[in-house]
């Protein structure tokens, strides 16, 4: 039987890891910018951790996790999203007590288990970055911002939407209209949304049905129904957006998949993926690390979707270049062989990267090798030229060589190489 991956898990071949480490440098560096710093958290958590947090109604806890019950009878489950794991580490070590607003962020994988799609898949990595302690609405045009500048700087183009789901003070009301509405539409919805009117009516509006969606035209709208608090929280917000001039459009049917957002909720969306059209998303969540049992604090967060990022690169060819070699070595003989993977090695401890084999090949077999690899420069080194005392210096790309003597002393010979390989 042929092994292959599970279905919804796929490998990230060197020729697309590329793409891959330019989305993380690119977002590290804009996440340190802004102040934010690393924190690593397992992948594996108790089950209980996201049903407090994402909601047992959702889809993806009655659906989509992985959830397993070990040897000692505690149901476990692979994470979903990464803001629950975040805030259980903020709260186990106690971070606001270093800090009264924490900024943080973390990349790595998510699990669920839903049907894969185009740039969705059970296995799928996000970069997550969430603020802890402050609730000051610019803080959310701040966050907004600098998922924006994420996206720019990797050269992509995309639209900001925005809305507010309000607060406990605002729902009630909303929730007895959307009832109303969806009551009177009972029997003509899909059976997702049959079956979430009566558990969870807020995600019915996210349904990607295009019946449902027709119809939810005219729905009850939740920013039609702020308290004062948070309709001039959703103001102040836009203003913030204004001042950063970053452009950003209502989309007042916009809700969440996850339970515990309130007030600010947005989406940064593409028209270059089909239906999957968000590649990050975010919002406020006042409650929630309360909810999980820490201080009464705010917080702020959003979450892109890598395998989406790297569609839209891989579609514009960035990072679609294999990464290239400064130096090949090729040497000629056992004697040179030997030398030369002494050379290599102290090469490589001045920082250039070195390419050699070792198998004693032809001079040409090494340098078609050395032009696969896309290598700037060849250094030539046989039995001949350690007895003369000089190697012979390629330049690949202007198709020019000259002799480099060699030294006994190697890590001095070697520095002087480097320089000049990483200077031209």
């Amino acid at each position: 039987m042929k092994v292959q991956a599970l279905k919804g898990f796929k490998d990230i071949l060197p020729a697309e890891s590329a793409v891959w480490q330019l989305i993380e440098r690119t977002a590290r560096e804009v996440f340190h910018r802004f102040g934010f710093a690393e924190i690593r958290v397992p992948i594996l958590e108790k089950t209980d951790l996201f049903v407090r947090s994402i909601g047992e109604a959702t889809d993806i806890v009655e659906k989509e996790m992985y959830t397993f019950i070990d040897r000692n009878g505690t149901s476990l489950s692979l994470r979903p999203e990464g803001t629950a794991p975040v805030l259980r580490a903020f709260i186990e070590h106690s971070l606001h007590t270093l800090q009264p607003v924490q900024r943080l962020y973390t990349i790595g994988p998510m699990f669920r288990h839903e049907r894969p799609q185009k740039g969705r898949l059970r296995q799928f990595h996000q970069l997550s970055a969430e603020v802890l302690g402050a609730d000051h609405p610019r803080l959310d045009a701040e966050v907004m911002a600098m998922a924006w500048m994420v996206l720019t700087e990797l050269g992509l183009t995309v639209r900001l939407e925005i809305n507010s789901l309000g607060c406990p003070a605002c729902r009630p009301d909303f929730k007895a209209a959307l009832d109303d509405f969806l009551a009177a539409r009972a029997g003509s919805l899909c059976e997702d949304c049959e079956r979430r009117r009566l558990t969870n009516p807020l995600r019915v509006l996210d349904c990607k049905s295009s019946h449902c969606r027709e119809q939810y035209q005219t729905a009850p709208a939740i920013i039609d129904y702020l308290c004062p608090g948070c309709a001039e929280h959703f103001t102040a917000v836009e203003q913030g957006l204004d001042l950063l001039g970053i452009p950003a459009m209502r989309n007042k049917f916009m809700v969440r998949g996850l339970d515990y957002y309130t007030r600010t909720t947005f989406e940064l969306v593409t028209d270059q993926l089909g239906a999957q059209s968000a590649v990050g998303a975010g919002g406020r969540y006042d409650g929630l690390v309360a909810q999980l049992g820490g201080p009464k604090l705010p917080g702020i967060g959003f979450g892109m979707g890598m395998e989406r990022l790297a569609l839209l690169l891989a579609e514009q060819g960035a990072g679609t270049t294999p990464a290239t070699i400064d130096l090949y070595l090729a040497a000629l003989g056992e004697t040179a062989c030997k030398q030369g993977f002494r050379m290599a090695h102290a090469l490589r401890g001045q920082g250039v990267r070195v390419a050699m084999e070792h198998d004693n090949k032809s001079l040409k077999s090494q340098m078609k090798q050395a032009g696969k690899l896309g290598a700037r420069f060849a250094l030539i080194l046989g039995d001949e030229e350690l007895a003369s005392g000089q190697a012979v210096l390629r330049d690949m790309t202007a198709g020019s060589q000259d002799t480099l003597a060699l030294s006994d002393n190697l890590q001095n010979w070697a520095a002087a190489l480097a320089a000049r390989i990483l200077v031209g």
